[in-house]
């Protein structure tokens, strides 16, 4: 046929590269991001997960390999590229480092294999599948906190009785 051609028009050039820039964009300010291989999960398993993920403050959606590449060489993200074929899907969290891992773990574990992370970055570094597990596994931020708030708790509440104990035998002892 005259004129066809195998090339793309500028137009679709220039959405594909305001969507690379704008995923730029986005890999820059997350603090954490993780990639997993999606192609075996069910509608209603992606729905429910889609759902926990949005509700978590983190941003999850699918992204072609070529066009994530390009995004994360502009970001400054390294260490994720040996991961880029096949089905992937991407969620980014801008503070959270634990939250994204816990939840897409608990989704692998739940999917006997159909769903699986690829691989992550925390801070635009490129973190093993492993490390994101070991996220996965740390406590979250609330109980950190709680814990702390009870350690600190704790010698408080051992002076308190120590100083009550004393205080009772004083005045035991002056009757």
């Amino acid at each position: 046929m005259k004129g066809e051609n195998n090339m793309p028009s500028e137009k679709v050039l220039q959405v594909k590269q305001n969507y690379v820039a704008e995923l730029a964009e986005k890999l820059k300010k997350s603090a954490c991001g993780v990639l997993v291989d999606y192609s075996g999960i069910t509608v209603a398993d992606d729905t429910v997960l889609r759902k926990e993920l949005r509700e978590a403050g983190i941003d999850y959606f699918v992204v072609k390999n070529t066009l994530l590449k390009r995004a994360a060489e502009m970001a400054g993200v390294e260490g994720i590229d040996d991961v880029l074929e096949g089905t992937t899907a991407l969620a980014l969290a801008e503070e959270d480092i634990v939250t994204a891992p816990k939840i897409l773990f608990k989704q692998e574990e739940a999917s006997d294999g159909s769903f699986s992370i690829k691989k992550g970055f925390v801070d635009g570094k490129g973190i093993s599948k492993d490390e994101v597990v070991a996220y996965a596994k740390l406590p979250t931020k609330e109980t950190l906190l709680a814990q702390l708030v009870f350690m600190l708790q704790s010698p408080i509440q051992k002076l308190a009785i120590a100083v009550s104990e004393i205080e009772k035998k004083q005045s035991e002892s002056a009757e």
